[in-house]
């Protein structure tokens, strides 16, 4: 009768731990998939500008404001330009948790809904820029790619 030895029994431990790590990899793999997934977002965004061209203001403050023409919300965002700085570029909608937003008197967040909007900017109380945009309905195709042969 023959008696393990130490080496060969710390041999078979090991060799069985790794036949069961491979084991559980296998029955934990997830299944193949049948198709593609894809998830998909899309935003739109408008950058607004005003600029002193010959900085002949110095400092000033510049009030932005974007009216829906579909609800008639309007949402402002106020921006303080140094001397020497000129002028500043928004983005419209920005995000809520910048620390500066376009959001209504109320202090609901802009949001970029669908229609036509009207904007201004407005400095020492009078009109100084403003224009007009329509952010489009947005629509995202998806392509299923199906694995099967």
């Amino acid at each position: 009768m023959r008696v393990a030895t130490p080496a060969f029994s710390l041999r078979i431990i090991q060799l069985l731990r790794a036949a069961g790590l491979v084991l559980a990899l296998l029955v934990l793999t997830p299944a193949a998939a049948q198709a593609q997934t894809w998830l998909v977002s899309t935003d739109a965004y408008i950058r607004l500008g005003v600029m002193d061209k010959f900085g002949q203001l110095g400092s000033y403050t510049a009030r932005f404001v974007v009216t829906n023409q579909n609800n008639g919300k309007s949402y402002i965002l106020v921006k303080e330009i140094e001397k020497g700085q000129n002028g500043v570029d928004v983005v419209f909608p920005s995000l809520a948790s910048d620390a500066d937003y376009f959001k209504s008197e109320a202090g609901e967040a802009a949001t970029g809904t669908p229609g036509r909007y009207v904007w201004e900017c407005l400095v020492a109380g009078k009109k100084a820029v403003g224009g007009r945009f329509t952010f489009p309905e947005v629509g995202n195709d998806v392509t299923v790619i199906d694995k099967r042969k």
